[in-house]
């Protein structure tokens, strides 16, 4: 979200400076130029004073034309700019340098014009840095009421367009420096702004994981996501007393239950006595009785195991299978199972140990049920990457895709598996076991046939 949120902000600010930069610098350039054409209206001045004076047509020893000629020569050679003073016929009064005509069109032209009805030219098209262009600046010389010639200036502006540079540089910076600032202040405010949304999507996956008493720490961002905050709380809170209810119930009814069936039981093995050996219906009662047990046995295991907080601690992945495939070693042996110990002999990772030897010891059980005789269960003790890895492979009828998707449900069992002993409920007390500890479980085909259970458990040690 917040990749998303930052270019906006930053597209918005970067906006904002250019519709003030641009016109600064646009400013800027014609403050520039405004100053050039000022100071060439000031000499035009002097200019024009001088001409005022000489008298028409101009005589070869008038003192006064040779004084303007003198000034206008010095004027082009120290600063570069030509300059002269013209009749209203074109002619020239005076100019410096020697060579230079008025243009027959153009701004020069056009200034030229101007001058001729009184007025000065204030105004020349504005030259930008980026063209190599001339300020053209007329001013009339006026005697008795009447313009009876015209002081015109050509000015190079190669010194007027570096200053402009120049302060289009330092106007680039302070842009530059602006958004800097800009993007800073827009990383704060989303981090800000997104704080509490972060939070809360860590405490939703950690709710979603099964770390039911993880909340959101309603502390900073603003005040509507505050409130979302408390208001997620409030729900968590909610939440967890109902599974918590839940639990409770399934825990005390699995309790319950269990003494009148002892009973039950108890009885039937009574009324046994008084019917003849090996009577059908009687043994049938008693399979029936044995497994109502062991579904209360097992409702019971998996409501305390979503129920108790896991002790995770550094754990000899590799130890620990090799225990649990020597402990079910003799019950693969009667049941005419190769029960094999793959991989790498230590790997280490963090878990509950006794979580992760009941959710072993489900899945090794599982895979012995369903393995015919002289075939194998492999188990294979790995690492990927940031998780350790525990593969139990069997060679059994294996599942179909659509059975590999309920797998681990409870209460599910395969109608081709319904005659095999079990609650269904083993498989999910795994899931449940591991799951608390930050670890998982994972169904897959084997190859050629059979079921492929990966038990992982992180390598990492858990965040506090």
């Amino acid at each position: 979200m917040r990749t998303r949120l930052l270019p906006l902000l930053i597209i918005l600010m970067a906006a904002v400076l250019l519709a003030l930069g641009v016109p600064l610098a646009v400013q800027v350039a014609a403050a520039e130029q405004q100053r050039v054409v000022i100071d060439r209206i000031d000499d035009m001045a002097r200019f024009a004073a001088l001409a005022q004076f000489v008298s028409e047509p101009v005589e070869g020893s008038d003192e006064r034309q040779r004084i303007l000629q003198t000034e206008l020569e010095s004027y082009n050679s120290v600063y570069g700019i030509k300059a002269g003073v013209f009749y209203r016929d074109d002619r020239a009064l005076a100019k410096a340098p020697a060579s230079w005509l008025l243009p027959e069109e153009g701004e020069g032209r056009q200034a030229f014009k101007e001058a001729l009805l009184g007025r000065r030219s204030h105004d020349p098209p504005q030259v930008w840095p980026w063209q190599d262009g001339r300020v053209v600046v007329a001013s009339p010389v006026v005697r008795d009421g009447d313009v009876v010639a015209v002081v015109v200036t050509d000015s190079p502006t190669s010194d007027m367009r570096s200053r402009t540079l120049r302060g289009w540089l330092l106007i680039g910076l302070g842009e530059a420096a602006a958004m800097l600032v800009a993007v800073g202040a827009a990383f704060r405010l989303t981090g800000w702004v997104l704080l509490p949304v972060r939070t809360l999507d860590a405490a939703t996956h950690d709710i979603a994981s099964g770390r039911m008493r993880s909340r959101v720490a309603a502390s900073g961002g603003p005040p509507e996501l505050r409130r979302l905050a408390r208001s997620f709380n409030e729900m968590a809170d909610n939440v967890e007393d109902v599974l918590e209810q839940q639990r409770a119930f399934v825990a005390d009814a699995s309790h319950q239950l269990r003494n009148p069936l002892a009973a039950l039981l108890l009885r039937i093995e009574l009324l046994a006595l008084e019917l003849p050996e090996g009577n059908a219906e009687i043994a049938s009662v008693r399979t029936e009785g044995k497994r109502l047990a062991q579904v209360l046995d097992d409702l019971l295991d998996l409501a305390l195991a979503e129920h108790v907080e896991p002790d995770l601690r550094l754990t000899d992945i590799g130890a620990l299978a090799a225990e649990r495939v020597a402990s079910w070693s003799p019950y693969a042996e009667e049941q005419g199972v190769r029960l094999t110990l793959d991989g790498a002999a230590a790997i280490t990772g963090w878990a509950d140990p006794i979580a992760l030897s009941s959710a072993l010891d489900a899945v090794i059980d599982n895979a012995l049920k369903f393995t015919p005789e002289r075939q194998e269960v492999r188990v294979t003790v790995g690492s990927d990457g940031a998780v350790a890895t525990v593969v139990v492979a069997d060679q059994g009828p294996g599942l179909t895709e659509q059975e590999l998707e309920r797998v681990g449900d409870r209460f599910w069992r395969s109608n081709r598996h319904q005659n095999i002993k079990g609650s269904g409920l083993g498989l999910s007390i795994s899931r449940a076991l591991l799951t608390a500890g930050g670890g998982s479980i994972g169904y897959g085909t084997n190859e050629p046939h059979g079921l492929r259970v990966t038990v992982t458990v992180p390598r990492n040690a858990p965040h506090a």
